[in-house]
């Protein structure tokens, strides 16, 4: 038979009201009684029904997430994080991929909002946001992740792509290389910011910002590694050809680095490499990849720490947050360790 909080309550002589507070995270409640509750609660393997806390609370106890891509490593590892912040609440989490898609994400947000979610975060694809509520309804709070609409009042949490440009472009610049180039994206505010760090270091430092130098394609988020590989391939075919890369994203980096490498030249003695997103397997390449580290981990958890804010104060006044990012070196600027 399914235990029921007033089984909890019986046999620790409390109200079925003190238990339910423990389990919506009520401050009114001692800690030594929520303890006392939590330890009983595990001891029973207690499972609170979602259905009739979300039939009696107007709640539904998901939280719906849009991303350009599933199965890219950066999203599926913001995701992960920003679930196991959220289990903890007990509240599901549905994720639907936009594919890159304006239309296609329009559709999966409509598709979210009918099933009642309570927050919606979104790492947006549209070109021009003007206001979120074009796309859905004005009762269900949400939140922007990775990708900024900076004259949107919304809630927003990502890296600082500006100085993830400028710590990749700083770090060239003082290995010595003279000709820095950048393949990078188009249109979406990561790729903007990072171009503008990319631009800001090289002014910085007296060095000329070459337009040859500066390489932009679509949806680096599914297809990096053969549009870094394309746009690399350009690149060579320059006179000088650039000594050092920025990319965008790591998987554009992969690519580039195979191009150079396929052209028999050496890295990072002829051009130096570094990406950004610090993926897990980027230790781990043919030729380990310098990155810039914009805590995936860090950002889904704020995410989710801020979307359980946004169930209890949806009026909440928008606000950004913003990881710091870090260079992490490898063979690709460095070389190898002797």
């Amino acid at each position: 038979m399914a235990i029921r909080l007033k089984d909890i309550a019986r046999d620790l002589n409390v109200s079925t009201v003190t238990v339910s507070k423990v389990l919506r995270g009520n401050s009114d409640i001692s800690e030594k009684t929520r303890a006392r509750v939590l330890k009983r609660m595990q001891e029973l393997n207690y499972q609170p029904n979602m259905l009739a806390r979300g039939l009696a609370s107007g709640r539904t106890y998901t939280v719906g997430l849009v991303v350009p891509d599933l199965v890219h490593p950066f999203f599926a590892e913001f995701a992960k994080s920003l679930s196991a912040v959220l289990r903890e609440s007990h509240r599901a989490l549905i994720l639907a991929s936009s594919e890159e898609n304006a239309e296609i994400e329009q559709q999966e947000i409509r598709t979210l909002l009918s099933r009642s979610i309570d927050v919606l975060l979104i790492a947006s694809c549209q070109p021009k946001l003007k206001n979120f509520y074009e796309l859905g309804d004005e009762r269900t709070p949400y939140l922007l992740i990775d990708r900024n609409f900076p004259y949107l009042a919304a809630h927003f949490v990502g890296s600082d792509d500006y100085k993830a440009g400028q710590l990749a472009t700083q770090h060239l610049v003082d290995l010595g290389r003279k000709r820095i180039a950048h393949i990078g994206g188009r249109g979406m505010s990561p790729s903007l910011d990072r171009l503008r760090g990319y631009r800001d270091a090289l002014t910085q430092s007296g060095l000329e910002v070459a337009d040859k130098y500066i390489i932009q394609r679509e949806k680096f988020e599914e297809t990096g590694d053969i549009a870094g590989y394309q746009a690399m391939k350009e690149l060579l075919k320059l006179k000088p050809r650039p000594d050092a890369v920025f990319c965008y994203n790591d998987m554009t980096a992969i690519g580039a680095m195979d191009a150079t490498m396929e052209a028999g030249l050496r890295i990072p003695q002829d051009i130096a490499f570094v990406g950004c997103g610090n993926l897990r397997y980027a230790k781990y390449l043919k030729m380990p990849l310098s990155s810039i580290d914009h805590s995936t981990e860090k950002l889904g958890a704020k995410a989710g720490e801020l979307a359980l804010e946004l169930t209890k104060t949806p009026d909440l006044t928008p606000s950004s947050i913003l990881i710091e990012p870090k260079l992490v070196l490898r063979e690709s600027t460095v070389g190898a360790k002797a």
